[in-house]
């Protein structure tokens, strides 16, 4: 199996490179980093590790893996593995992660840290809840049992094509989660280790970051909830 890894990167310098070059040895094709913008050594310090560097200028989760997901659709992989800049991801786990893609048991993997467990202060109370309450509204709402929106996560090439993804911004990963709910992929977990990040968070990291991805995963889910309706009743849930 050809698995390109996609890592979106905005003032990750400190870190970016160790993520690159720890990456389990032959198991990723190639690394591409987007590059959101750094004002810092973020580009240089990504391709000294060995990774393509791409570049986005408009700001946003979503737009950077966009972006990066262009320069792989050119000579595309098996799957794509998606994790963050800031070492908080263990790469290590990237194996586990892509193992039942590779087996045939699942179109989507998420690393879920609500069960793999993480580090004190690696994930803030707000984070904690905001995932607990997307998660249940899923369950609620779309008849899927997900613990987590962790950007760890793997995905068949083919199934990711299918799913036309369009978020920019922080509402990528439950976009991501709706429309497989939608399309009836087969969606696995795997539990994944969550580490403090290096460097300051841009989105939990602060008051206003917290509500505006709070915000915009909930905004995500009520669009598409307006666009087609749940999938499943409130008061049929499992």
């Amino acid at each position: 199996m050809t698995v390109d890894a996609v890592i979106p990167a905005l003032n990750e310098a400190a870190s970016v490179g160790l993520v690159v070059r720890s990456l389990p040895p032959g198991l990723i094709r190639r690394v591409v980093v987007c590059d959101n913008g750094s004002t810092d050594g973020t580009v240089e310090a990504a391709r000294a590790a060995g990774a393509i560097v791409v570049h986005e200028p408009r700001r946003g989760y979503g737009a950077a893996c966009l972006r990066a997901l262009e320069t792989v659709a050119a000579d595309p992989p098996d799957a794509v593995l998606f994790l963050d800049a800031d070492l908080s991801d263990d790469p290590a786990e990237a194996a586990a992660v892509l193992a039942p893609i590779e087996a045939g048991r699942a179109d989507l993997v998420i690393g879920s840290r609500a069960l793999g467990g993480s580090e004190p202060g690696a994930l803030t109370p707000q984070a904690r809840f905001g995932n607990w309450l997307a998660t249940q509204l899923l369950r609620r709402l779309y008849g899927v049992r997900w613990t987590d929106l962790g950007p760890f996560r793997a995905i068949r090439w083919d199934a990711y094509v299918s799913l036309r993804m369009q978020d920019p911004d922080f509402g990528w990963t439950v976009e991501m989660q709706v429309k497989a709910a939608r399309a009836g992929l087969r969606g696995v977990e795997v539990p994944v280790r969550y580490r403090r990040r290096i460097g300051r968070s841009k989105i939990s990291g602060t008051l206003s970051g917290s509500v505006r991805a709070g915000a915009k995963i909930l905004g995500t889910i009520a669009a598409d909830l307006l666009r087609h309706g749940p999938l499943r009743s409130l008061g049929t849930a499992p």
